[in-house]
């Protein structure tokens, strides 16, 4: 798989739902650090059924843009697996980064993602809060950081051994792993990270896991219990889809 020389190098796809307070800011801040690069960028805004004004928000703001803004819609409130699926599908892009809309992990983070990218060393790169060399700048609640160290632990047995941090919302991908990658993705739900990074692995892609500086977001919207419960068993699915076959065999 070859990339076509005629796309920009990268697009930066971010899910949004009920997001109208938060896209604005950061749709232009992810605009000045892209405008600022020597490459060229295409932003990708997925609106997952959002009930407020996000969709008009983006609008609004992609008239002047510097840069292509796309603005997608699903048919309903899908999740935010289907959303991210959605837009890094309709990406064109090089290389695609999907971003959380509230910029936990800053947009200035994405040159570390690029240096092994670059180097040829990996496919994947992800962000990470479990390494020793993260800088956590706003820490969540303890009762989800204890939660979430339960579900890594689980994720490590299941699914993906040896990885810190899957669920971190700041991810980048050759075009050649978004292709590998996205169109066998199922799961819908907050689980999806998983799923991915399992795919990865299936099709022998290389997968660097990088320390990044990093603020929680108190509007997360990740129910603690219910989407933990959820995660649970997207990670069982995962497993269980891939006893079954679902999954494409490894590249050749």
């Amino acid at each position: 798989m070859t990339s076509d020389p005629a796309a920009p190098y990268l697009s930066v796809v971010i899910p949004a739902y009920n997001e109208a307070q938060r896209i604005g800011p950061s749709l232009a801040r992810v605009l000045e650090y892209l405008q600022a690069q020597t490459y060229s960028a295409e932003i990708v805004i997925v609106n997952d059924g959002s009930t407020d004004e996000t969709a008009e928000v983006v609008e609004a703001q992609a008239q002047t843009a510097p840069l292509p803004v796309r603005l997608l819609h699903n048919p309903a409130n899908r999740g935010k697996g289907y959303t991210v699926r959605h837009g890094m599908l309709a990406s064109v892009g090089q290389h695609a980064l999907f971003s959380d809309a509230d910029l936990s992990t800053p947009i200035e983070e994405l040159e570390r993602l690029l240096e092994p990218i670059r180097a040829g060393e990996a496919e994947v790169a992800i962000a990470s809060r479990g390494l020793a060399q993260s800088v956590l700048e706003k820490r969540q609640p303890f009762y989800r950081e204890m939660m979430g160290r339960t579900f890594n632990k689980i994720v490590r047995v299941l699914a993906v051994p040896g990885i810190a941090d899957t669920q971190c919302g700041f991810k980048l991908f050759t075009r050649e792993a978004v292709e590998l990658i996205f169109p066998h993705q199922c799961t819908e739900g907050f689980g999806f990270d998983v799923e991915l990074l399992f795919l990865a692995r299936r099709q022998g892609l290389r997968i660097a896991e990088i320390p990044v500086r990093w603020i929680d977001s108190p509007a997360s919207k990740v129910h603690p219990l219910k989407d933990a419960c959820g995660m649970f068993l997207d990670v069982l699915r995962v497993r269980t889809y891939a006893w079954r076959g679902r999954y494409r065999e490894k590249r050749g």
